[in-house]
């Protein structure tokens, strides 16, 4: 599994390429860590100034490979998607996000991290927790009503509406729109070759400065929001909604992507 995410380095970019197309870029515990890895070993590489995430020009990611997640789902902090969360809170480096097609579950709540973040016009952010008798992760339940307000919040968290491209730019939840996904990917790169250009040491301050207030709040949020959803994943509730979602996968014969 770690092969289905790429990675490349060029010119100070590292660009991380979740490349599962037939499971629409559904994340397993493999790629999980493997992401996880590639990201702390970006933050000890001192030729690693920005990283690019993307799952391609036509689909960022369906969530979690519901088959895998179900065998094995988190049970303590250090599960793989967990390590992935901490990965990417520390990150010490400027972080791009280039969102083609649907992102779904972790899939929209990492883009709350990202320092900016890209997306296409038929781009799908859906964050379906309640749906499936979980809670929020990867703190978007401290983040998203204070970067949308409650009311907003309320309709993507507790309802698992879904954004468009367009929407989410006018939402601010995306700093930029694009038509198709090669348009969105090369903007990510001249991006991050602009962030290069910047004096390194003041922009890593200036973002750290940026972070460094809600830290400590964020870090108590995750553990909270993980504690909970490892419990969350014992209710009848979630059973009896995760089993139905995989039942229809199966029926399909679809990807078993699609959340949380």
């Amino acid at each position: 599994m770690t092969d289905l995410i790429k990675h490349e380095q060029r010119d100070g970019v590292l660009t991380l390429t979740i490349d599962r197309p037939d499971k629409l870029n559904a994340l397993t515990n493999a790629m999980y860590m493997r992401l996880a890895d590639l990201l702390f070993a970006a933050d000890e590489d001192d030729s690693v100034g920005v990283v690019i995430l993307t799952g391609g020009p036509t689909c960022f990611s369906s969530g979690n490979d519901l088959v895998d997640f179900l065998q094995q789902p988190p049970t303590h902090l250090d599960s793989p998607a967990f390590r992935l969360m901490r990965a990417v809170t520390h990150l010490q480096k400027p972080l791009i996000a280039a969102v083609c097609g649907a992102a779904i579950g972790i899939g929209t709540t990492v883009l709350l991290h990202c320092d900016q973040v890209l997306v296409t016009r038929n781009a799908k952010l859906r964050m379906p927790f309640v749906n499936l008798g979980l809670c929020p992760e990867f703190g978007a339940s401290l983040l998203l009503p204070r970067l949308l307000g409650q009311a907003r919040a309320a309709r993507l968290l507790l309802l698992g509406d879904s954004l468009d491209g367009s929407e989410a730019l006018a939402w601010g939840l995306a700093n930029e729109v694009f038509d198709d996904g090669a348009q969105c990917l090369a903007a990510a790169t001249r991006l991050a070759h602009r962030l290069l250009a910047m004096p390194q040491q003041a922009l890593r301050q200036s973002r750290q400065l940026m972070k460094q207030a809600g830290m400590a709040e964020l870090q108590a949020t995750l553990r909270k929001e993980n504690l909970l959803f490892i419990e969350r994943l014992n209710s009848d509730e979630a059973k009896t909604a995760l089993n139905a979602l995989l039942n229809r996968s199966t029926d399909k014969n679809s990807p078993k992507g699609n959340q949380p």
